[in-house]
């Protein structure tokens, strides 16, 4: 037996490819684009082979067909034609597509052969916004209602941060042309999502500013240091799990009264931030609702 989950629930069709369980069903008896495979029990379940089938239809289907003509093609004849319709349009949601099958498969090679046929087309900023967030967003979802394993998280989260990676190296090779201030980007005590951070240092860089990276959870007082090499520093804070709801405004009140001075300011972004109390903040603090708000503050 290998590691692979390959046998999904109708709730996990359901989850992956955004079509209700009720309308699979209908899809099934009325036009038979599935087969199920049945427990002793009864209970429908389905292969790898069925997901792909199933993501491919709702592709076509998303493009006009209707589910009567598709059923009647042949099987060889559904992956032609979605490689056909695959245009400027649709290309977004096919990659997610296929980086979902490439995370359900543990399939390095179909990630990275879909992310080079992207990166023809689009910079690989276009590629992060259009594709990798609606992509871990969904993965997020996935995670949650145990449709996928964190070891499928893990394993794509990694392959992106891989690329992450390669794309801020070759813009750390320039010196920096904005001097003024000085980004330090950091994930606060026990905080361990990193990848959100990872991307707004290569923003950071692709605006032409230096960023300090010092990554997961880093303590208040290992910030201090800082203070005594830079005179402006602009500190970037990724809140995803930690800390929590109850922590947060006091997280906040300690690093203004510790580290934020006339000479820094912190900017805070993450899903923890919708419970910081806006009376807990200086005028220097800025709160970001999302990737794209923050980038455009720089």
């Amino acid at each position: 037996m290998n590691n692979v989950k390959n046998v999904f629930s109708i709730k996990d069709l359901e989850n992956l490819s955004g079509i209700k369980a009720h309308t699979i069903r209908i899809w099934e008896k009325r036009y038979n684009v599935l087969e199920p495979m049945r427990t002793d029990t009864n209970i429908r379940y389905y292969d790898l082979a069925g997901l792909q089938k199933l993501l491919n239809i709702v592709l076509l289907h998303n493009h006009g067909y209707k589910i009567s003509k598709i059923s009647k093609y042949p099987p060889e004849t559904i992956p032609a034609l979605v490689r056909e319709i695959v245009s400027e349009k649709s290309a977004k949601n096919h990659a997610i597509n296929a980086f979902k099958m490439a995370m359900m498969n543990f399939d390095q090679a179909l990630f990275f052969n879909t992310y080079n046929t992207l990166l023809s087309k689009k910079s690989f900023r276009e590629v992060f916004y259009e594709v990798f967030i609606p992509l871990m967003s969904e993965i997020g979802l996935l995670w949650q209602s145990d449709t996928i394993t964190p070891a499928h998280e893990h394993f794509i989260t990694y392959l992106i941060k891989q690329k992450v990676l390669i794309n801020t190296e070759k813009l750390q090779t320039s010196e920096p042309v904005n001097t003024d201030k000085v980004f330090v980007l950091y994930l606060p005590s026990n905080e361990i999502h990193e990848l959100g951070l990872m991307y707004l240092n290569y923003e950071v860089n692709f605006h032409g500013y230096k960023s300090i990276y010092l990554g997961e959870s880093v303590p208040i007082d290992s910030l201090k240091d800082l203070k005594n090499y830079f005179d402006k520093i602009v500190y970037i804070s990724y809140l995803t799990v930690e800390p929590n709801k109850d922590e947060v405004n006091d997280y906040v009140k300690k690093i203004n009264s510790e580290i934020i001075d006339e000479n820094s300011e912190l900017w805070i972004i993450g899903r923890m931030v919708e419970f910081i109390d806006t009376n807990n903040l200086k005028p220097n603090n800025k709160i970001h609702h999302s990737i794209s708000e923050l980038v455009n503050n720089l």
